[in-house]
C-alpha cells in the first residue's frame, strides 16, 4: 500500500510533491495526461500576484502573500525564469480613486509590502506607453512575473530527485474505501493508499463528489490570451493591471521572462471542462480592454493566441484540507488564480496536512536544488564554444526563433520526467514558441524525438495519444511506411 497518491501533476500538485519530497513516504503521483502542466498550468498569466486583490482572511490571501514571498528563493532554488518587475493597477478616473485607495487597504491588511498609490506623473515616469485616460495606480514592487511551464516542471522533477514516483496516461475512474486508506480505481489498474490528495483543476469537484456528501460545485472558466511578439518585449515594464471587479481581476498586459509580452485574460464560463479553444470574439475582447490602460499596444504584432481554463469554486477560495465525511482524502480544489503565486505555500500547507494525519518523518538529507537545462546562448562566447567542443550538438541550432539546439532537445528529452512529445520539448525549450511557431523546426523535433525515444516518426504527437502528428506512413518506403 502507497502512503499518499496525488491525483493530478499540474503546479498544485506538483507542488504537493515538491513540499513532500522532504518525508519518509511512499508517494505516488498520477496524472491523465502524458506529461506534466497539461492543464490549467500551461496556459495563464506567468504572474506572481503580490496579494493585494484576494479578499483579507481567505486562504486566497494568506497564501498568495506567502507563496509570494517564497516564490524568489524556490526560482533560485529550481532554476526558474523570475523577474520581480512590480505590478501596478490603473484607474482611469477620478471617480475611482476611493475603489483603488480601498484596493491598497486591502492588501496592506493582506501584509502585502511596498504598496502606494502613484500619481499620472510618476505612472507616465514608469509607464511612458500608459493611456492618456490614466489618473493614478496602486504600485506593488513585489509583483513579479515567471515561466509558468518551467516552474511546475522544476517542481515535478525536484519531487522526483526525491523520491516521488510520477505515473502519466492515468485516469481516475472512483474509489473504493478499504480498511486503512482508499483504493482508487484507474484505467491502468488500482493502486491503494493510504492518504488521497485531490489536486484534479477543474475536474478536482468531480472527484470530490464521489467520496464526499457535501458537495463540490467546480465551474470551468475560459480565459484567452494573445502573445506578442519579442519585439514588443519593453512596450511595458510592469505588470500592468485594471482596478479590479467583481468577474476578477481583468485584461493585463505585462512582460514576460522571455521577452514576450501578454495581454489577456478573457473569464467566459464553459461547460466543457476541455474547452480551451479562442474565439475571435474572446480575443477582440482581449484587445479592446487593454486598449483602456494601455494606448497604441501593438496587437498587430501577435504571434499566438492560446486559452486556458481557470477551476473557480462557486464559493471563490481555496479549498484546502481532508474532507470531514472522507478521512485521508485531502482536496487541494477551486486552485483558480492567485493559484500560481500561492503554490509554494500550497504545496506546504497540504504536506503539512499529511505530515500529520501520518505521522510522517522529515529526511535527515533531501536534494533542495535543481538545475535547469542549459541554454547556450545565454552563456558568455567562451563558455559556449567550450560547451560546444565537448558537445557539438549544443552547437546545431534546431529552432532559429528562439535559438534552441539540438542539445538542449537531447537534455529535454533524457532528464528526469523528461519530454515525450512536441508540446513537452516545447514547454521545457522554447521550441515552437518565437515568430513562426514552429513552421521551420517541427520536422526536425520530431525527427530527434522519434530517434532518441526509439520510435518511429509515425508515432510522435503534439501532447500525447490523441494528437499524431502524422496521419498514415511518411512515404519513405514502397508501402508508404
Amino acid at each position: 500500500m502507497r502512503d499518499i497518491v496525488i491525483i493530478g501533476a499540474g503546479v498544485s500538485g506538483s507542488a504537493c510533491a515538491w513540499a513532500l519530497g522532504k518525508y519518509h513516504a511512499d508517494i505516488l503521483v498520477i496524472e491523465k495526461e502524458e506529461d506534466v502542466c497539461c492543464g490549467t498550468s500551461k496556459a495563464n498569466s506567468a504572474v506572481v500576484h503580490g496579494g493585494f486583490d484576494a479578499k483579507h482572511g481567505t486562504w486566497m490571501a494568506k497564501l498568495n502573500v506567502k507563496g509570494s514571498r517564497m516564490m524568489e528563493t524556490l526560482a533560485r532554488d529550481l532554476d526558474v525564469p523570475y523577474n520581480r518587475c512590480g505590478s501596478l493597477v490603473v484607474c482611469l478616473s477620478e471617480a475611482d480613486l476611493p475603489r483603488l485607495e480601498a484596493l491598497m487597504a486591502n492588501g496592506v491588511a493582506n501584509g502585502v509590502e511596498g504598496l502606494r498609490i502613484i500619481g499620472r506623473e510618476e505612472l507616465v515616469s514608469m509607464e511612458p506607453n500608459i493611456s492618456d485616460r490614466a489618473v493614478a495606480a496602486l504600485w506593488a514592487p513585489t509583483g513579479a512575473i515567471i515561466c509558468p511551464f518551467l516552474l511546475n516542471i522544476a517542481l515535478a522533477e525536484n519531487a522526483n530527485q526525491n523520491g516521488v514516483e510520477f505515473r502519466f496516461q492515468t485516469a481516475v475512474t472512483g474509489f473504493e474505501r478499504i480498511e486503512g486508506g482508499w483504493r482508487v480505481l484507474t484505467n491502468r489498474g488500482n493502486i491503494e493508499t493510504r492518504l488521497v490528495i485531490n489536486a484534479a483543476g477543474v475536474y478536482a469537484g468531480q472527484l470530490h463528489n464521489l467520496v464526499s456528501g457535501e458537495k463540490m460545485e467546480i465551474h470551468p472558466t475560459r480565459g484567452d490570451y494573445l502573445l506578442l511578439d519579442k519585439q514588443t518585449g519593453n512596450y511595458v515594464r510592469h505588470t500592468i493591471f485594471t482596478l479590479p471587479d467583481e468577474k476578477g481581476k481583468g485584461v493585463l498586459v505585462s512582460p514576460t521572462v522571455h521577452g514576450n509580452t501578454i495581454v489577456g485574460p478573457t473569464a467566459i464560463p464553459v461547460e466543457d471542462y476541455e474547452s480551451t479553444a479562442t474565439t475571435a470574439e474572446g480575443l477582440a475582447q482581449v484587445a479592446e480592454k487593454a486598449a483602456n490602460t494601455v494606448k497604441n499596444l501593438p496587437v498587430w504584432q501577435v504571434i499566438t493566441s492560446f486559452a486556458g481554463l481557470r477551476a473557480k469554486d462557486a464559493g471563490h477560495e481555496f479549498r484546502i484540507g481532508e474532507i470531514g465525511d472522507a478521512p485521508g482524502f485531502i482536496d487541494c480544489a477551486g486552485i483558480e488564480s492567485p493559484g500560481l503565486s500561492a503554490c509554494p505555500a500550497i504545496g506546504e500547507m497540504v504536506a503539512e496536512i499529511a505530515r500529520d494525519k501520518l505521522r510522517l518523518r522529515e529526511k535527515a538529507h533531501y536534494i533542495t536544488t535543481r538545475k535547469g537545462i542549459v541554454h547556450p546562448g545565454e552563456l558568455p562566447f567562451a563558455q559556449r564554444a567550450a560547451l560546444v567542443r565537448e558537445k557539438p550538438a549544443y552547437g546545431q541550432i534546431v529552432c532559429r526563433c528562439e535559438g534552441v539546439t539540438e542539445g538542449e532537445i537531447l537534455d529535454a528529452i533524457h532528464r528526469p520526467l523528461g519530454a515525450k512529445s512536441l508540446d513537452g520539448v516545447k514547454r521545457r525549450v522554447r521550441t515552437g514558441m518565437g515568430r513562426c511557431q514552429g513552421g521551420f523546426c517541427t520536422p526536425r523535433v520530431m525527427e530527434i524525438l522519434a530517434r532518441e525515444l526509439g520510435v518511429p516518426l509515425t508515432e510522435i504527437t503534439k501532447t500525447g495519444p490523441d494528437s499524431p502528428m502524422l496521419a498514415g506512413g511518411t512515404g519513405t518506403g514502397e508501402d508508404g511506411t
